[in-house]
């Protein structure tokens, strides 16, 4: 299997676990603060863990293989990682959206249809994820297994907080569902666009790798802690974050 169509199927099935945990708003009457905010957390954790074990040292080792010293290589996923992260907050500033709880950032947002303003908000939150999974397999299969089995896991709980959070806005049940359903679509777009990228040029391996990982730390400092922290539920979060975290770790340690 090649790497570009392991990303395609790693990337679609986060997707797919993202509209599955969509699902379930259709039923639900509501969803406690405090859980919402320990599934923040949870998807923080996985994130956090899977850039430090399944990007960033992967990445240091690709550099390294690639003749640069401790020293250099360092530098080079440094460098890398605050690259990715200047890219999502670029993105953030120039591209309309509203954050569930922040609310509007970026440019004109009041020129569009707040349900865009939120699919935007989630696309920027996932196109991250997607990245990783498609620099994960264009480096290692197992590491790319683990990276998409780590973040599918975390979209099934963040699909739900997506559609709960839209019917607390005020939107309908279907359409509320149907967004969170949509939400993890740009996800395979990610892993394809990643992976096709590492195949096609395969010196930018460990650069692509820093990146994905330096826009994935963005999303996780800068939306989802403040976001899980709003409410006093600190502990919550907390908590969940540091379960991600251990999970992730041993889905990398185990599949990786």
């Amino acid at each position: 299997m090649t790497p570009v169509l392991a990303a395609l199927l790693g990337g679609s099935a986060a997707a797919a676990a993202t509209a599955l945990g969509a699902v379930p708003a259709w039923f639900m009457r509501g969803i406690e603060q405090r859980t919402q905010d320990a599934l923040l957390g949870f998807g923080a954790g996985v994130m956090l863990a899977a850039s430090a074990f399944s990007l960033v040292l992967p990445g240091i080792a690709a550099a390294q293989a690639q003749g640069a010293g401790r020293w250099g290589a360092g530098l080079l996923i440094g460098m890398a990682i605050m690259s990715g992260a200047a890219l999502v907050m670029v993105l953030e500033r120039a591209i309309p959206h509203e954050h569930f709880i922040k609310g509007p950032e970026g440019r004109s947002p009041h020129r569009l249809k707040r349900t865009w303003l939120f699919v935007f908000a989630i696309c920027l939150h996932n196109l991250p994820e997607g990245l990783a999974i498609g620099v994960g397999y264009a480096n290692d299969f197992a590491r790319g297994t683990a990276l998409a089995t780590g973040i599918a896991i975390q979209d099934v709980p963040e699909g739900l907080v997506v559609a709960m959070a839209l019917i607390a806005a005020g939107y309908s049940r279907a359409r509320a569902v149907l967004v969170g359903m949509a939400s993890g679509l740009i996800e395979p777009v990610g892993a394809v666009a990643g992976a096709s990228l590492v195949v096609l040029l395969p010196l930018l391996l460990p650069i692509g790798l820093g990146f994905a990982a330096g826009a994935m730390l963005f999303v996780v400092s800068h939306e989802i802690i403040p976001e899980s922290h709003r409410q006093g539920h600190e502990n919550f979060a907390t908590g969940g974050l540091i379960l991600g975290f251990v999970l992730m770790m041993l889905l990398d340690t185990a599949l990786g």
